[in-house]
């Protein structure tokens, strides 16, 4: 996954520092999707964080919501029987912060092995918190890939 910030744009600013740890929140929780680690994916969550899921229609209001469509999936996906990912890319990003914010928008590319691959369009909200970064809200949107 490619963890270079140098495309990443600062408007209306901030340090190379911040961009970095901003742009790590999501490296780390893909690679941790990857590696089948919820306690990782959650630990860059904030507990009352708003999500958009691409696989569902609902704003999710909170880690309770987020679970419950997690456990609704079809069981064949979360025993490992679903569309098997081969990869995740996360690239484009443009992070913004406002000193205890950050915005943080970026593609995320799902490569599978057995079907076509797919685009997320991501924006997060994240805010300072304990000398790193949680996302308040996550808003994925589903696109055709090329």
């Amino acid at each position: 996954m490619p963890s270079d910030v140098s495309r990443s744009s600062a408007r209306p600013g901030g340090s190379a520092t911040d961009l970095a740890a901003v742009w790590a929140v999501f490296t780390d929780m893909y690679e941790a999707y990857l590696a089948g680690d919820r306690a990782r994916i959650d630990a860059h969550l904030d507990p009352e964080a708003t999500v958009w899921d691409s696989a569902t229609p609902q704003l999710l209001l909170g880690k309770p919501a987020l679970d419950q469509v997690r456990a609704q999936r079809p069981a064949a996906e979360r025993a490992g029987g679903g569309p098997v990912e081969a990869g995740l890319t996360a690239y484009d990003q443009v992070i913004d912060v406002f000193g205890e914010l950050a915005v943080c928008r970026h593609w995320l590319r799902i490569d599978y092995r057995d079907r076509p691959s797919g685009l997320l369009r991501n924006t997060a909200v994240l805010r300072r918190a304990h000398g790193g970064w949680l996302i308040t809200h996550l808003h994925e949107d589903g696109q055709a890939a090329d």
